[in-house]
């Protein structure tokens, strides 16, 4: 059974720093990666990894948020700095199992950005 739990949320002044953790279980995941859902918005991307340690960023975070994995733990993480009133959103954590390339996500972490 596959199990993604997250951690790492918070409020943060703007400028400040917070960084996501995400643990999955499971399976093993091809793609391991990061979207956000603001209020009244649609879900968007934020970053992705790779297994191979590939990236892929949204333009809105690039230059601010770093997005790594250990794949020994089947875990990935965001780092957030420089965050911006616009990043508030429920951070939700997504894997993409390597088999079968079915996704999975995780209940989501709020992360709030006061100005």
């Amino acid at each position: 059974q596959v199990q993604l739990v997250e951690s790492g949320g918070g409020l943060v002044q703007a400028g400040g720093s917070l960084r996501l953790s995400c643990v999955a279980s499971g399976s093993i995941f091809s793609i391991m990666g990061w979207y956000r859902q603001a209020p009244g918005k649609q879900r968007e991307l934020a970053a992705t990894i790779k297994l191979g340690g590939s990236t892929n960023y949204a333009d809105s975070v690039k230059g601010r948020f770093t997005i790594s994995r250990d794949n020994a733990r089947n875990t990935v993480y965001l780092q957030m700095d420089s965050l911006k009133p616009e990043d508030t959103a429920i951070y939700y954590c997504n894997a993409r199992t390597l088999l079968n390339q079915k996704d999975y996500w995780g209940r989501g972490t709020q992360v709030t950005v006061s100005s």
